[in-house]
């Protein structure tokens, strides 16, 4: 009986279904009928379809994207030769940071980023964006909103090197990474590091005797100071038209420390004084240590309102270092924020030298000046510590004036190699590092005296 009524039941549920399909197929050729009704009042036109491409029109269009084709297409927009010459020289820097180890951590994410730059059809950075955004006359003037629309990877992290945010964090991580014991156990290293900053102003006047504005000459002449934050900070407010070939120029030398240093030193010294040793520094106290940051800062921010950023930041991640209360903070400021933002500004840094603005004339006045500016702060300090030791019964190695410009430790250590190469029992590392830190603070106050006057 049970059977029967399932059976019934299944027999009235198709039957249903069968009826309710039916009319649904109904309403669908009805509706066809209209539509072909319709029709029949349209004029009869048929549409012809687009005519395929064949595959070999197809190859034929890839090969014209590839880079290497539009590099000698001559078409508005394409690479160039120049790009080629920027690439070799990115292979040359790339074998300098890998093979030779010059200062790999600044070396290698420059080079590269000026390879992927001049990578034809990358699309990565765009000069003509950041043209448009120096134009007082272009809508785009001024518009981070253009450049995050329409720009590519490298041109959204070179939005931290136009704001000044990346030299700040960066001067963060050195102030972590720094002991300025050395400096306040010799308070006369400040005259060497002051010293060393001579390179800066005479560079200046010879840049603006040279036909370029004061303000850009000012940004030249920060290339002496062999710091590449201070540079890019400077001249993002002076001269922005210039910040890709002077950050070039300042990274660029600050990595090549160990190859210009040494033939200057050497020149300006005797073997006599190079094997000068110097005593042992003595102990600074934590108290020293905590005050030091502080007081500079509060000195320097009140006298020197444009300089307090830097030096600001300088002595945060040198009070986060010694005060020993925010180990996790000075830990971070010394690692992982150091890494992430050398990263983040070598690439982009890079990224400014282009074949087309890095390669010519003006450019290479700045790398020659940037160069002279150089070398004049590191013969300035050496010159300045032979003065003293005229005047002094306890003599100072000469050699530890070149560490004055602002390469920290970089500049440090080269006094030291330079030093046990006369007398291999010499370690004037501890030493060069009071002129060095000095060198830091003087570059940047050298930068706020420039901005005071010239912004």
């Amino acid at each position: 009986m049970k059977l029967f009524k399932y059976l019934v039941f299944a027999l009235t549920m198709l039957l249903t279904v069968s009826m309710n399909a039916q009319e649904v197929a109904d309403s669908n050729a009805a509706v066809q009928q209209e539509v072909i009704v319709e029709d029949d009042f349209a004029p009869d036109t048929a549409v012809a379809e687009p005519e395929k491409e064949s595959v070999w029109t197809e190859v034929g269009d890839f090969f014209k994207t590839m880079g290497i084709v539009r590099v000698f297409d001559g078409n508005e927009g394409s690479g160039d030769w120049r790009q080629l010459i920027m690439l070799v020289i990115s292979f040359f820097l790339l074998y300098l940071a890998i093979k030779k180890q010059y200062e790999p951590l600044l070396l290698l994410p420059i080079a590269f980023g000026m390879l992927l730059t001049n990578l034809p059809g990358s699309g990565m950075f765009h000069s003509e964006l950041w043209s448009a955004f120096l134009d007082p006359n272009s809508p785009a003037y001024h518009s981070y909103g253009a450049i995050l629309k329409e720009g590519g990877l490298l041109d959204v992290l070179y939005i931290g090197v136009k704001a000044g945010v990346y030299p700040c964090l960066i001067f963060i991580g050195v102030g972590a990474m720094t002991d300025f014991g050395p400096l306040i156990a010799n308070p006369k290293s400040l005259l060497l590091g002051a010293a060393a900053q001579v390179g800066i102003f005479l560079t200046f006047l010879c840049a603006n005797a040279m036909g370029f504005t004061e303000a850009q000459a000012g940004s030249i002449g920060i290339i002496g100071g062999a710091d590449g934050p201070t540079s890019i900070f400077l001249t993002s407010k002076l001269a922005p038209e210039l910040l890709g070939p002077i950050a070039i120029a300042a990274y660029s030398y600050m990595a090549l420390v160990p190859v210009i240093q040494p033939p200057i030193m050497r020149a300006l010294t005797t073997k006599k004084e190079r094997a000068i040793k110097m005593k042992q520094l003595r102990a600074v106290s934590k108290t020293e240590k905590i005050v030091f940051p502080i007081m500079v800062t509060t000195i320097v921010a009140l006298i020197l309102p444009d300089a307090a950023p830097l030096i600001g930041c300088l002595m945060l991640g040198n009070l986060m270092k010694e005060c020993g209360v925010v180990d996790r903070l000075s830990k971070t400021a010394q690692n992982e924020l150091m890494n992430i933002v050398v990263i983040f500004l070598g690439l982009s840094v890079g990224a400014t030298a282009t074949g087309a603005s890095f390669l010519n004339l003006r450019t290479l006045m700045i790398l020659a000046m940037g160069i002279v500016a150089f070398g004049c702060g590191s013969a300035g300090g050496v010159l300045l510590a032979k003065l003293m030791n005229v005047f002094s019964k306890e003599k100072i190695n000469p050699l530890i004036g070149s560490a004055g410009v602002s390469a920290v430790p970089m500049a440090a250590r080269v006094s030291q190699q330079v030093g046990q190469e006369e007398n291999p029992g010499n370690f004037l590392l501890m030493h060069a590092m009071g002129p060095n830190v000095a060198g830091v603070i003087g570059s940047a106050v050298a930068a706020g005296l420039l901005l005071s006057f010239l912004g």
